[in-house]
């Protein structure tokens, strides 16, 4: 019997199709950033005068758009190139950014700029606005600059209140004499979590916005193609494979246009290519990632699928069949009726004529059971593709088996 040891270093030393998976992870931040070019454009010209007239003015950002539009790797990329170019020029500059959805109050806020910019807190206490005095004050004795970034902005809003807010945007409009040493990034999902604040406060802060659109199914494959070079090795992730995550999940093609949700299910079908040892990333593969991604989908359809009607199960199989005998996400209509002949066959049954058939696949489309589109690019002459998101097939083969055997036994 293998001990732990032997067990742990059997799977240590398994092939892997990865050869950089944190290059996946939501925290890291690549060096290019696919189809946000003009909200980098947008930001240098929002900061150029903190770094060509440094001190004269002190900037403030609001950047909006929904999960996964790319709103904070864009203020990372952009804060840390930044600091880079100011030192070039002699500026001593710092980026620091905040997560406000575990700094949610003002007091751990300044705490959190004091320990990015390495500022030491006495440790007696001091209120909030002190330390930032004191954060204010050790910037001027160390000639030195900030962009401070504060993302999931909403929780601070919801939590800290206006005061806090007015406190952080307007420190140099109460204190005019100072060096205006610090400017701000807020990042947010919507404009109306602004709605709670003062219509001061809120009118300063929408001075400056840059808005982050959902990604199309075409940027979303850019990305995908981007990220997979840095964290596959070559030739273990098709291009066929980049396109039916960028089509699950891109705005245009009823996705949220998320590409962190992209990035994950593509992180959790290489996984899943690792556990059965597999040379390549399949489009079942990504199945079995998208059904981790939405397990409440999975247990959805699952049920729907128990109360269609003989014939709808009976076509359901012939797809999952037929999408089984192929390694591509979609299959022509034609092959389904083809395989739903076979399947009636077996089943003893008299296959329903095309119409019906036709019917019977936009009904499953209508439940949420299957992607049905018409073909485009690539396919020769129009047809209807049918697609399944789910998996794996194996598991749904086998469960939509045992739903039509208990009806075709007639129990009650």
């Amino acid at each position: 019997m293998p001990s732990t040891r032997d067990l742990i270093e059997s799977i240590l030393e398994r092939p892997s199709v990865f050869k950089s998976r944190e290059k996946l992870y939501p925290e890291y931040v690549p060096p290019y950033l696919p189809h946000r070019e003009e909200q980098l454009k947008a930001l240098a010209t929002y900061f150029r005068p903190v770094l060509l007239e440094p001190g004269t003015i002190s900037q403030r950002v609001l950047l909006v758009g929904s999960i996964g539009t790319g709103k904070s790797a864009t203020a990372r990329r952009f804060g840390q190139d930044f600091k880079l170019l100011a030192r070039q020029r002699g500026l001593r500059m710092e980026y620091v950014h905040i997560n406000c959805h575990r700094d949610r109050t003002l007091y751990l806020v300044v705490q959190e700029i004091a320990r990015q910019l390495r500022i030491p807190i006495p440790p007696r206490g001091l209120s909030a606005q002190e330390m930032f005095q004191l954060i204010l004050k050790q910037l001027e004795n160390k000639n030195m600059y900030a962009i401070i970034t504060l993302d999931e902005f909403d929780y601070f809003i919801e939590v800290a209140g206006n005061d806090a807010v007015y406190f952080l945007v307007r420190t140099y409009d109460e204190h005019p004499e100072l060096t205006k040493r610090i400017s701000f990034m807020f990042i947010t999902r919507g404009l109306t979590s602004l709605s709670r604040l003062d219509t001061a406060t809120e009118s300063y802060l929408i001075r400056n916005v840059v808005h982050f659109k959902p990604y199309t199914s075409s940027e979303l494959f850019d990305i995908l193609k981007y990220r997979s070079s840095e964290a596959f090795y070559e030739g273990t992730v098709g291009d066929d494979v980049l396109k039916y995550i960028a089509e699950l999940v891109g705005a245009d093609t009823g996705g949220s246009g998320n590409a962190r949700l992209a990035l994950e299910i593509l992180l959790l079908a290489g996984n899943e290519a690792d556990s059965e040892e597999s040379p390549m990333v399949t489009i079942e593969h990504v199945r079995r990632a998208f059904t981790k991604t939405n397990p409440n989908l999975s247990v959805m359809i699952n049920d729907v699928i128990k109360h269609l009607p003989l014939h709808e199960m009976l076509i359901l199989l012939a797809i999952v069949r037929s999408l089984k005998a192929t390694s591509e996400p979609y299959v022509r209509i034609g092959e389904v009726e083809e395989e739903y002949h076979r399947v009636c066959e077996e089943f003893k049954e008299t296959p329903r004529k095309h119409t019906q058939v036709y019917e019977y696949i936009m009904d499953l489309k209508k439940r949420g059971i299957i992607e049905a589109k018409v073909s485009g690019k690539g396919y020769r002459g129009k047809s209807t593709l049918i697609g399944i998101s789910i998996g794996p097939l194996d598991h749904l083969e086998k469960y939509i088996v045992e739903l039509i055997e208990y009806l075709k036994g007639g129990q009650p």
